[in-house]
């Protein structure tokens, strides 16, 4: 059995001397890899979050059944990031064609995007941790390129929680577009339901100028 390391604390053998900078190595993991690390993911996400004093157990919950319910996903990924203690992880998993991702959306869903889903082309970022001492390093935008990359998909997705406002913004700095919101209790009352056009990095591998076409018409409609 080996020691669990906490997130943020590198293994430093002894005679190591530290270099001044350090190296984030991202490392795929499939769903058994995934199901492994679960309690240092969980023990990522509690360290990480500013949550209330008392509710780091609810959310530690609330991250776990986030995860077995990715994990349980045909197409599962998740990067893991480490420092080599972990730092960061993403995870996702395509949408299902019958659109039962976007169930609880308020409004017409946009066609480009219900297009998009019935087509296969939706990949859902469902989970980002991110440790507060690589927050300024770029790691959740390298997280986030790594994880579409090589996906069969011109569109990513994701729900995040309207009251959480800095994750919104984060999200819209990084190319996000905000589309609508989604009612899907038991979680939180309103989700704030964003899309990444992938077109531009995948098009030729994915249909090509239609695939752009569709994309660029969703960015229209959102200004």
């Amino acid at each position: 059995m080996t020691a669990r390391l906490g997130p943020g604390q590198p293994r430093k053998p002894e005679g190591h001397v530290p270099p001044a900078t350090h190296t984030v190595r991202l490392r795929s993991l499939n769903r058994w890899q995934a199901e492994d690390l679960r309690a240092d993911l969980a023990d990522l996400y509690v360290e990480s979050c500013a949550t209330a004093p008392g509710w780091e157990h609810r959310g530690r919950e609330e991250f776990l059944r986030r995860l077995a319910g990715g994990i349980r996903q045909p197409g599962f990924a998740m990067l893991a990031a480490e420092a080599p203690g972990l730092v960061g992880c993403a995870f996702g998993y395509p949408v299902r064609r019958d659109g039962s991702w976007w169930s609880g959306f308020r409004g017409v869903l946009p066609r480009e995007v219900g297009q998009l889903t019935a087509s296969g082309q939706v990949f859902a970022m469902t989970g980002m941790v991110v440790h507060p001492s690589e927050r300024n390093r770029g790691l959740a935008g390298r997280l986030q390129e790594r994880l579409f990359a090589g996906r069969q998909a011109t569109l990513g997705a994701t729900l995040v929680d309207r009251a959480n406002r800095a994750a919104c913004a984060g999200f819209r700095s990084w190319g996000w577009q905000d589309i609508g919101v989604v009612y899907r209790p038991p979680g939180p009352t309103v989700l704030r339901a964003l899309v990444l056009p992938l077109a531009e990095r995948t098009a030729a591998q994915a249909g090509g100028p239609a695939h752009h076409a569709r994309t660029q018409r969703l960015k229209e409609n959102q200004r």
